[in-house]
């Protein structure tokens, strides 16, 4: 008994008849009646009844139908299992993330493998699978992973969001998978001779209307973080100078292009000072992202479920 003679019998069944079959198999009429006989011969009973002008099941082959199709669909099951160990052998992940090797905190978190980190010890496990690494806005990537341009990325938003209708123009979250990383607090980084630099104590996030800001550009989740917390407070940001990490901020902060909001550094900058924002506090978190429309491929299966592992989340 092979196979192709059950496949040949299930479409038989299926359709009533050897000429559809042998089209749909693109094979001769006769070859596939002959199979089916062979597979007759070897099991000691007809299955087909071809008497009539319509090709009907025998009482055995409606007995024998069910688990012809049990075995084709167990081989086909196989073949997938197959597949996907080769796809872990050799593959390549489209894999997007916020500028500035967003997955290694603050140092005030305490130790926390980076993204780099993360990917080599994956590499050592599955040496046939490369990375298409790309940076850009979380905005851009959410889009991206939406219209299959990236298979997983690495974004940072303000930590309430959540997708749903009305969150304030998240809602591009919607149709994908999400996995927080981490969650840290926004401080303020201000040059020694700044005046927010004077004041003791935390500083209301009230306080920066008026005063130029060194940000990220929009769209990204740092940037919504700080405008939604200053909208909150009644105020409107003057975003003087825009930079796409939190390193290159501090360093336009420290030469005196304004004051520098960005994730807690937990040690300040040379010629900067660290003040703590309040009421309210602006959060930005850290996720995985992928879409939740479509089962990923072996390899970002592979890369996302090591990620998930690397970093379990806050």
């Amino acid at each position: 008994m092979e196979l192709r003679q059950l496949q040949y019998f299930v479409t038989v069944a299926r359709h009533g008849s050897f000429t559809r079959a042998a089209e749909l198999l693109h094979l001769s009429q006769p070859g596939v009646s002959a199979q089916i006989r062979q597979l007759e011969r070897e099991l000691g009973h007809q299955l087909l009844d071809r008497s009539g002008r319509t090709v009907r099941l025998t009482r055995v082959g409606e007995a024998v139908l069910p688990h012809a199709r049990a075995a084709l669909a167990a081989a086909a099951a196989a073949r997938r299992a197959a597949q996907e160990f080769d796809g872990l052998r050799h593959g390549r992940v489209r894999l997007g993330t916020v500028a500035g090797a967003a997955l290694t905190p603050p140092p005030a978190l305490g130790a926390f493998p980076g993204l780099a980190t993360a990917l080599a010890a994956f590499r050592q496990e599955y040496p046939g699978i490369d990375f298409a690494l790309a940076e850009d806005s979380t905005a851009r990537m959410l889009g991206d992973l939406r219209e299959g341009r990236l298979d997983l990325a690495v974004i940072g938003l303000p930590a309430a969001a959540t997708g749903r209708e009305g969150d304030d123009g998240w809602t591009a979250l919607a149709g994908l998978a999400l996995h927080p990383v981490l969650e840290v607090p926004l401080v303020a980084l201000c040059p020694a001779d700044h005046p927010l630099a004077a004041a003791d104590g935390p500083l209301p996030v009230a306080a920066l209307a008026g005063h130029a800001l060194v940000s990220t550009p929009p769209g990204t989740g740092l940037r919504t973080a700080l405008e939604r917390a200053l909208a909150e407070a009644g105020a409107t940001p003057t975003v003087a100078v825009e930079a796409a990490a939190p390193p290159q901020l501090a360093e336009l902060a420290a030469h005196g292009l304004g004051v520098a909001v960005l994730p807690d550094p937990g040690a300040a900058p040379p010629g900067l000072l660290v003040r703590r924002l309040v009421e309210p506090v602006p959060r930005v978190r850290i996720a995985l992202v992928w879409s939740a429309e479509r089962p990923p491929e072996p390899p970002t299966a592979a890369l996302l479920e090591h990620l998930r592992a690397a970093y379990p989340g806050p």
